[in-house]
């Protein structure tokens, strides 16, 4: 499980350093792609095939053909190099508005990658009272 907030700086050639706290569970290969809300979801591959595999079970309509495409068009196999970094791809990059300072979030089974600008803009955290209210619908409690 990934948890926990880090601070990380993109080079010039787009390699990100990953936290040690994340290494270990990711692996040295592991499957980069699109996220939601503006960021980039990092997935260990046995969690990838996972998610796969639920791709492939949704129905055949159009909503579900596009979501898709959106995840798998946009996926990238990545290797960790010595140095413990890897390469964003420009076109992810540029999807996740990434330039120079990111933040990468452990959430459960994936990381997420945010430009810092982004992270701080889209998770305020004012209306958790809310949220926490209306997930207890799906039965989370507290």
């Amino acid at each position: 499980m990934f948890m926990g907030e880090h601070n990380h700086t993109i080079d010039a050639k787009g390699r990100v350093i990953i936290p040690a706290k994340f290494r270990e569970e990711l692996g040295d290969e592991f499957v980069l792609t699109l996220g939601l809300d503006g960021c980039l979801f990092v997935y260990p591959n046995d969690e990838w095939n996972s998610f796969v595999n639920e791709l492939k079970g949704l129905p055949g309509n159009k909503e579900a053909r596009q979501l898709q495409r959106y995840f798998m068009a946009g996926a990238a196999g990545c290797e960790v190099d010595k140095q413990g970094r890897f390469l964003i791809p420009q076109k992810l990059r540029e999807h996740a508005g990434l330039d120079k300072e990111l933040v990468l979030v452990g959430v459960l089974n994936k990381i997420e990658i945010w430009s810092k600008e982004r992270w701080e803009s889209n998770n305020t955290y004012e209306n958790m009272d809310e949220i926490a209210e209306h997930m207890s619908e799906f039965g989370l409690s507290f």
